[in-house]
């Protein structure tokens, strides 16, 4: 049986040529859809959404228009891939933004799943701009790994041609996959960041490749891009930060990316869940992205 399962797993390795599916689990939107609703412990929350330029209304489920403390301004722009892609610019309405924050989100979902992540950050100072890769939400286009780091050049590249973030310090934020994106897309435009923030990411599709397949799955998994390689030619302040209790990527591949950051460069372990750092430690991790960047 072990060896008929060996065999399986190989012929499941060579059978992709890129593997997408073992990284990426995009949620799509369907276009019949008219509301989400999205439950939270708290309370029930319908998202009404307007399907032609993707602008949400927030209602409670007696129909009542929920006051929320930011803003939201759903963005179209179109990927270097050709796929028009769909972002939100949050901002806060008491607080004036000294950063903005273009944050990567992880494998799966999509943008109303997570943009819940960084919000609690809204309140110290930061604007966020968060987008879907292609294939995921209402971002046209397929998943793929290739499209992810096009997705991900190409919202910054929309992010810095906006007058809004002039005078503002630029930080992406990534989380698990898109912590591993953060690295790469910093470094490859390390002139128009000041730093990345790296949260519960692995080092390398290899690396993650072996936590979820064993040898094989790193012998059989095609790089493309590497966390691990981009860092060592990054040389903007770096913050990672990554969970002792994380049971989806280990903490040990966060370090690996920490060993082989440059300096400025900072460790932050937290306890709690999987990329859960902002929601509970948001003063803190605030304080060291200000910190990090002055």
């Amino acid at each position: 049986m072990k060896l008929i399962s060996l065999i399986t797993l190989v012929f499941l390795l060579l059978s992709s040529c890129s593997f997408d599916s073992m990284f990426l689990y995009p949620t799509q939107i369907p276009a019949e859809a008219k509301n989400l609703t999205i439950n939270t412990p708290t309370d029930t929350t319908i998202i009404y959404i307007d399907f032609i330029n993707f602008q949400p209304t927030f209602r409670r489920p007696n129909n009542d228009i929920i006051d929320l403390s930011y803003t939201i301004e759903s963005v179209k722009f179109e990927s270097d891939n050709g796929n028009m892609l769909n972002g939100w610019m949050i901002k806060s309405k008491t607080q004036k933004a000294e950063t903005t924050l273009l944050h990567f989100h992880g494998n799966a979902g999509f943008i109303i799943e997570q943009y819940r992540a960084l919000s609690p950050l809204l309140d110290y100072g930061f604007q966020i701009f968060i987008i879907d890769y292609s294939g995921f939400g209402f971002s046209e286009g397929k998943a793929t790994r290739k499209n992810v780091l096009m997705d991900g050049n190409s919202a910054l590249k929309h992010l810095v041609s906006r007058p809004d973030i002039k005078n503002t310090n630029l930080v992406i934020y990534g989380q698990s996959l898109g912590g591993h994106l953060a690295a790469v897309v910093g470094e490859q435009n390390q002139d128009l960041v000041d730093g990345i923030v790296i949260e519960g990411a692995f080092s390398s599709h290899k690396d993650i490749g072996k936590e979820t397949a064993g040898f094989f799955g790193k012998l059989f998994v095609q790089e493309q891009y590497s966390a691990l390689e981009s860092i060592q030619n990054f040389h903007k302040p770096v913050l990672i930060i990554h969970s002792s209790e994380d049971d989806v990527i280990p903490i040990a591949l966060g370090r690996k990316i920490y060993d082989h950051a440059n300096e400025p460069k900072e460790f932050y372990e937290i306890d709690g869940c999987h990329i859960c750092g902002p929601r509970l430690y948001h003063e803190e991790i605030a304080e060291k992205i200000q910190k990090m960047i002055k």
